[in-house]
């Protein structure tokens, strides 16, 4: 063999072995990527495919607020913590609707007390009614004891990122913020 040929064998050899590197570099890019993305869990898939019906009749369908990060709150009229942390969820609603965070209340309670109460103490976020199917949804979203206040922060592409049972404060929808946005 000659210089030149041993030199052309070696610039070959040198090619297939980036060509081969840089396929592996893609393929682990597009594997890391693509194929390592976990899929919706069943309690995320039928949350999304709910629908639930306001104070004033008209139905709410959940996959509406796929696609933006959503804060799911499950409150009743009842419950004082409910009550003392909606004022607050509003104010956090109001001051976060440009940056495309939502907050959806469900309350799990009767249409008339949630119409009292809401004509007393109205709320900008949308709101509907959980009733008796709330209880069983709070359970399969995180919330074994089934209390109330109970709070569910999904992401924009709808997988739940962390719950809280219990009263909101302000350091939560800070926190929440800050790292789901």
């Amino acid at each position: 063999m000659t210089f030149d040929s041993n030199l052309k064998s070696s610039r070959r050899n040198w090619l297939y072995s980036l060509v081969a590197g840089l396929a592996l570099l893609l393929g682990s890019l597009a594997w890391h990527t693509l194929g390592s993305r976990r899929k919706l869990t069943k309690t995320e898939i039928d949350f999304w495919e709910s629908a639930f019906i306001n104070n004033l009749g008209e139905r709410v369908l959940v996959k509406n607020f796929k696609g933006r990060p959503l804060i799911l709150n499950f409150w009743a009229t009842w419950c004082p913590p409910c009550i003392e942390e909606l004022p607050l969820l509003d104010l956090f609603y109001q001051q976060n609707i440009a940056k495309r965070i939502q907050v959806l209340g469900l309350a799990v309670d009767q249409v008339s007390s949630v119409n009292k109460f809401l004509g007393q103490h109205p709320v900008s976020f949308p709101t509907a009614l959980a009733g008796l199917k709330g209880m069983n949804l709070i359970r399969n979203l995180g919330n074994d004891k089934g209390v109330l206040p109970f709070t569910v922060v999904f992401d924009s592409e709808g997988y739940i990122r962390l719950h809280k049972i219990g009263r909101l404060t302000e350091a939560d929808l800070r926190t929440w913020i800050l790292n789901n946005h």
